[in-house]
């Protein structure tokens, strides 16, 4: 007559899968697996080098378009390699739509007069709107000392 609960001399007990802490570890990754990839801050552009900045912003690059310029000289809207034509025409579709903002990733040893070409059309495309477009510099993050 130990331990009880019998229902006879041949019986076997029932194997319990608890499924309830199952359910506690897949719910904690789920957790962390959207967090972790909410907190993933993509650009939108081609890899370049970035000039170190001392202060800035952060900014969603999901709501911007990346317009990138290269050592080459090559200019990429988003991940798209554009002309000089190419370019002035999506800054024209672009600038036609509601909030635009643009996110600006130069090349640390990008050509200067190019990229004040860039952003002098991106200037007179924003004098043409009723709102003016958003352009924000990207930068890397300066190195601790």
């Amino acid at each position: 007559m130990h331990g009880g609960g019998g229902g006879g001399s041949g019986s076997k007990k029932k194997a319990n899968i608890n499924v309830i802490p199952l359910i506690d570890v897949i719910m904690f990754l789920l957790a962390t697996f959207v967090l972790f990839t909410l907190s993933m801050n993509k650009a939108n552009g081609p890899a370049v080098t970035l000039n170190e900045g001392k202060t800035g912003i952060d900014v969603d690059p999901n709501k911007a378009v990346a317009v990138t310029l290269d050592t080459e000289g090559k200019i990429s809207w988003n991940q798209d390699q554009v002309t000089w034509d190419g370019f002035i025409i999506e800054l024209e579709k672009y600038s036609a739509t509601g909030d635009a903002t643009i996110l600006v990733n130069f090349d640390q040893d990008a050509n200067y007069g190019q990229s004040m070409s860039i952003l002098n059309e991106i200037r007179k495309m924003s004098g043409l709107r009723p709102t003016p477009i958003k352009v924000y510099i990207s930068t890397k993050l300066p190195t601790p000392k």
